[in-house]
């Protein structure tokens, strides 16, 4: 059955693009997935939150999977992987996953090969899916066998924890064999700073929905974007205080996105999130209430 959420441009492969200073960006899809409206929005009623993103009759929303690639001109970098195909079955139909995104490098004409630099907000299952791959005889190799990954030293630590709480969000064959053979960088990001990857691509640490969750920063020609993650996964959550059940401390998570907002708006940061497959990407302002609200992309006009 259709989701309501469905509209003609579901399907896209190739989700969205911008030029932002000498730096190409494009969106694409690991498809979309479902998951439980409720837990998307924590405490926030259900009257509230359906208006802007519809369930179906199993509480469902729909959200997406967005892998930012960017060009800058000496490095190729993807920005997070999708769900991938090492999923059990169960889990793939529970979330309707479509692991498309190598079907979606394709239709951008970008080949895995090319990509130097992979990086991953954080470790859970729908952000570094595509890490590796499996193949058809069962080996666990790399997806984009000549970049250099880098993900939080904190966050691989906390996956082998396999805590009650969030062991269900960390698979190890999504990072350990990279780690194992050295093609995995792990970062000590701090609170407060910037890490360099790349010049003019940077990440720093906003805690709330893991504790070493990593934005990250593109910067080029004077203007920047910025890949917020799971700190504000789709623009229907842009309210503050509209954390998710995820979030591993949600108190936390609202002060760590007044400390986002408060930059993002004034600057005018081009802000891509992972999660919303129908708005990937758009400017801040405040409304008439002072709240935080997307100005698409195309509406702003990019340069």
């Amino acid at each position: 059955m259709r989701h309501p959420a469905e509209t003609d441009d579901t399907q896209a492969l190739v989700r969205g693009h911008a030029a932002l200073g000498d730096f190409d960006l494009t969106i694409l899809t690991d498809g979309w997935f479902l998951l439980d409206g409720g837990a998307m929005f924590g405490v926030v009623p259900k009257t509230l939150w359906e208006k802007r993103a519809p369930a179906n009759d199993l509480n469902q929303i729909l959200l997406g999977l967005n892998t930012v690639v960017v060009r800058t001109g000496k490095h190729t970098v993807a920005i997070e992987t999708g769900i991938g195909n090492k999923l059990p079955e169960k889990l793939r139909a529970i979330y309707a996953a479509k692991h498309l995104l190598p079907k979606s490098f394709h239709a951008a004409g970008i080949r895995p090969e090319e990509v130097d630099i992979v990086i991953n907000s954080h470790l859970h299952f729908d952000h570094c899916g595509w890490n590796t791959v499996r193949t058809e005889d069962g080996r666990v190799i790399p997806t984009f066998p000549n970049a250099r990954y880098f993900a939080h030293r904190g966050e691989v630590e906390h996956g082998h924890m396999q805590l009650d709480r969030d062991r269900i969000s960390y698979s190890g064959a999504n990072y350990d064999p990279l780690i194992e053979t050295g093609q995995m960088t792990l970062l000590d990001a701090r609170v407060g700073s910037a890490t360099e990857i790349v010049p003019g691509i940077s990440v720093e640490v906003f805690p709330g929905h893991t504790a070493q969750l990593m934005a990250i920063m593109i910067d080029s020609g004077g203007r920047r974007a910025c890949y917020v993650s799971d700190l504000i996964p789709t623009s229907a959550h842009l309210e503050p205080t509209w954390v998710m059940g995820y979030d591993l401390d949600p108190l936390t998570s609202i002060e760590e996105r007044k400390r986002l907002l408060g930059r993002a708006i004034p600057e005018k940061w081009l802000v891509l999130f992972t999660h919303d497959h129908h708005h990937p990407m758009g400017y801040l302002e405040l409304d008439r209430r002072g709240k935080p609200q997307l100005v698409p992309a195309g509406q702003v006009g990019m340069g």
